[in-house]
């Protein structure tokens, strides 16, 4: 794991473009790996890592949830968060034409369209987030005050 050169991307140019400050970290790898095996690599506590799940509401909204890699998305509570009946966890082949992101690499930042976007209420338990930068081994390192300015989002308890 380094900060050696890594080509920017969209994420990057997007917290770029909004004045946020931000570290890169590769992980060295070209596969997707658990989000456990992600903060090991970082060397990180498992709850600054967090992982960007996309969903589709009853009314075929699409919505992102950005939670630790160590909890579960509460799909009750995630779905009174952004105001619907229910929702579920997108269809893993629909990712990338939604999207424009693998699955393992989905970054909150720099989707195809900007979609409703909750961050988990841990995240205001830590100094630092780790999330995708948009490629599969790279991770961003911000604060949920930098990250603000790049993206909109609300904090709400989404996870069990």
């Amino acid at each position: 794991m380094g900060k050696d050169r890594i080509d920017k991307t969209n994420a990057m140019r997007i917290l770029d473009s909004a004045g946020a400050k931000y570290e890169v970290f590769s992980l060295g790898i070209s596969e997707a790996v658990s989000g456990a095996e992600a903060a090991r690599i970082l060397g990180v506590d498992e709850a600054q890592v967090f992982k960007t799940l996309v969903t589709v509401g009853k009314s075929l909204e699409h919505y992102v949830f950005v939670i630790p890699v160590a909890k579960e998305l509460d799909l009750k509570s995630a779905a009174q968060a952004v105001g619907e009946k229910n929702v579920e966890m997108l269809k893993s082949k629909d990712l990338f034409p939604l999207t424009g992101y693998v699955h393992g690499g989905c970054s909150p930042l720099g989707m195809k369209k900007s979609f409703v976007t909750v961050i988990d209420d841990s995240a205001l338990r830590v100094d630092k987030l780790y999330f995708s930068a948009g490629k599969i081994g790279v991770q961003i390192c911000s604060t949920l005050e930098q990250l603000r300015r790049a993206l909109k989002f609300t904090v709400s308890p989404v996870t069990r």
